[in-house]
């Protein structure tokens, strides 16, 4: 709620469940499995990266193991995280693969910085407050999870909201 010249305005939302509720129905298990999807996709990923850091260590004498191995892991999840969420199509790998997005709370895609900003709190949070963050999903309005409730951003169907956007 926002004062305005005395005069009480209620915010308006891109989303919501009262009116659109297709576009969160099944919403938190589609996350889970969309993280696991994504989980073995950035595994797979640091297959390549270790290597390359391999070789460099051989070519640098050892000082490439020192220095690129310990960030590498964060380096290419975050990577990962700010090319495909914060991607035109606004969904990483896994999200695609089970139909979810993630948007503002305004409506607008994500863009790199802010999906990076979502997986550092992601991190934090899960680290500090483990099944509290998912329990927390099942008690807001939009089915948003502790870090999206931080940043302002929710996640939708994306066969819904395409349908909408037409």
């Amino acid at each position: 709620m926002s004062d305005t010249g005395g005069e009480r305005q209620t915010e308006r939302f891109a989303y919501d469940p009262d009116t659109q509720p297709e576009l969160f129905d099944g919403i938190l298990s589609r996350r889970i499995v969309a993280f696991v999807i994504d989980a073995i996709l950035i595994v797979a990923l640091m297959i390549p990266a270790a290597l390359i850091v391999f070789i460099l260590g051989l070519l640098t004498f050892t000082i490439a193991w020192w220095v690129l191995y310990p960030p590498l892991f964060a380096v290419v999840a975050l990577g990962y995280v700010a090319f495909t969420l914060g991607g035109r199509a606004s969904a990483t790998v896994g999200m695609r693969a089970v139909g979810i997005e993630v948007r503002t709370w305004s409506g607008h895609k994500m863009f790199p910085l802010l999906a990076v900003m979502q997986a550092l709190i992601f991190w934090f949070s899960v680290g500090l407050l483990t099944p509290l963050i998912l329990i927390v999903g099942l008690f807001t309005y939009r089915r948003q999870l502790l870090h999206d409730l931080l940043l302002g951003v929710v996640a939708v169907n994306s066969g819904p909201l395409q349908r909408l956007a037409k």
